[in-house]
C-alpha cells in the first residue's frame, strides 16, 4: 500500500527527500563535501572494446569536468581541499574517483589510486564511479580486501544504469543488458559494499512512465542510493548532434519538476538521494539553459513539493518489480555493511 500516512522523518533535515547531507549530517555532525577526482581512466566504450565515442551523452572529459587537476590522486586531493580556503568547514572529505570508469584498469594500479585517498586523514571513504559491466572478480576481491583493511572508512560503488528499458539504452550506447547490472548488484551485495545508481530523466524517446519504472525496478533491489540526473546536451556529444537535428526536445523545467516529484514519490523512503538535479559545465551546456541555475531548480522542487504535501516514499508500494534474473544464497551477515562509521545504515523511523 503507498506509505501515504507516514510524513517525512525529522532525519531528513527539513527536506521533502532522504538527501545525502543529511545522511551525512547524521553520521558524522556536519556537512561532508565531495573533492571530484580524475585517476586517468578510460572506458570500453571509449577504448574500442565496445565502441570508441562513449555513450551517446558523454562528454570527452568522461563526466569528470569538476575534478582538480594534479598528476597524483593524493596532489588532486590537497588541490581539492585548497580550494575550500579558510571556509568553515567539517573534517571529513568524500574522494569521489568521477571521470570515466574508474575499475577499468589493473588491479595494482586500482590499489594504489584507492589508498593514496583512503589514507588520507580528512578523507572518511572514498565513492567509486564505474560500469556494471566493469566489476571483474580481482576488482571484487580489492574492494574486499579494502573494506576490511579500512573499517573506519566507507567504499561506494557507483553504477551508470540511467534506465531499465533496452530499447533507450541500445540508443544511448549503454553497450550493457540489464541483466549485466542484475549481476553486479547481487556481487556487491554479498560483498557488503553499498551501491549507488545513476538514472538520466528526460533520454529520448522516454515517458514519464518509463522513468517511473526505472524508479519502481530500482526500489525492488533497495540500492544504498540513487542519482536522479537531468538530461544534459553537452557541446561535443553525438546527444548534441541530435539535439541540433530536432530528433529530441530538452525538457522544461516545470515539466522535469514533474517528472522528478512523481520519481520521488515512488522512490522508498530508505534509498538515500545522491543528487536530483546535476552540474553541466557552463562552457559545455547547450540544453536545457535554465539548469544553470542550480540553487533556482533545488528550490523550485523544494517549494512544490512542500505546496503539493508531498514527500520522497509517499506513493511507495513495497513489493517486487519482478524476480530478478540473478540469484544468490544467503547473504553472510557476519560482514558488516560499509555505509560508514560503524556497521550500520541510518534509516528513516
Amino acid at each position: 500500500m503507498p506509505a501515504e500516512s507516514i510524513l517525512p522523518p525529522a532525519l531528513w533535515l527539513g527536506k521533502p527527500y532522504y538527501s545525502l547531507d543529511a545522511y551525512l549530517k547524521s553520521v558524522y555532525g556536519h556537512k561532508c563535501y565531495k573533492i571530484a577526482l580524475d585517476a586517468q581512466m578510460t572506458c570500453p566504450n571509449r577504448d574500442g572494446t565496445l565502441g570508441s565515442r562513449g555513450c551517446l551523452f558523454c562528454s570527452a572529459g568522461g563526466s569528470g569536468e569538476y575534478a582538480v587537476p594534479g598528476d597524483h590522486i593524493s596532489q588532486q586531493l590537497a588541490a581539492g581541499l585548497a580550494l575550500f580556503g579558510k571556509k568553515q568547514i567539517g573534517q571529513h572529505f568524500i574522494a569521489y574517483f568521477q571521470a570515466y570508469t574508474n575499475t577499468y584498469a589493473p588491479t595494482d594500479k586500482l590499489r594504489s589510486l584507492y589508498v593514496q585517498a583512503l589514507e588520507h586523514p580528512e578523507v572518511c571513504g572514498i565513492s567509486i564511479a564505474t560500469r556494471p559491466d566493469c566489476l571483474p572478480e580481482p576488482v571484487l576481491e580489492l574492494l574486499e580486501e579494502l573494506r576490511r583493511a579500512y573499517p573506519d572508512k566507507f567504499i561506494w560503488i557507483e553504477l551508470g544504469l540511467q534506465t531499465i528499458h533496452e530499447k533507450t539504452a541500445r540508443l544511448i550506447r549503454r553497450g550493457y543488458e540489464l541483466s549485466c547490472f542484475e549481476v553486479a548488484m547481487g556481487k556487491l551485495r554479498l560483498l557488503g559494499i553499498p551501491s549507488i545508481i545513476h538514472v538520466i530523466l528526460g533520454l529520448p524517446g522516454e515517458t514519464p512512465e518509463d522513468m517511473r519504472e526505472t524508479i519502481t525496478y530500482l526500489n525492488s533491489w533497495q540500492p544504498f542510493g540513487v542519482k536522479l540526473q537531468l538530461l544534459h546536451v553537452l557541446e561535443g556529444t553525438d546527444l548534441a548532434v541530435l539535439y541540433r537535428s530536432g530528433a529530441f526536445s530538452a525538457l522544461e523545467k516545470e515539466e522535469y519538476l514533474d517528472i522528478l516529484v512523481s520519481c520521488l514519490e515512488q522512490l522508498s523512503p530508505d534509498i538515500l538521494v545522491h543528487r536530483v538535479t546535476g552540474d553541466g559545465p557552463k562552457k559545455l551546456l547547450i540544453a536545457p539553459a535554465w539548469s544553470s541555475d542550480k540553487r533556482d531548480v533545488l528550490n523550485s522542487l523544494h517549494r512544490k513539493m512542500r505546496l503539493q504535501n508531498t514527500w520522497q516514499g509517499k506513493c511507495y508500494q513495497q513489493h517486487r518489480y519482478r524476480e530478478h534474473a540473478w540469484t544468490s544464497p544467503e547473504p553472510d551477515n557476519s560482514r558488516p555493511d560499509n555505509f560508514g562509521p560503524g556497521s550500520s545504515q541510518p534509516v528513516p523511523n
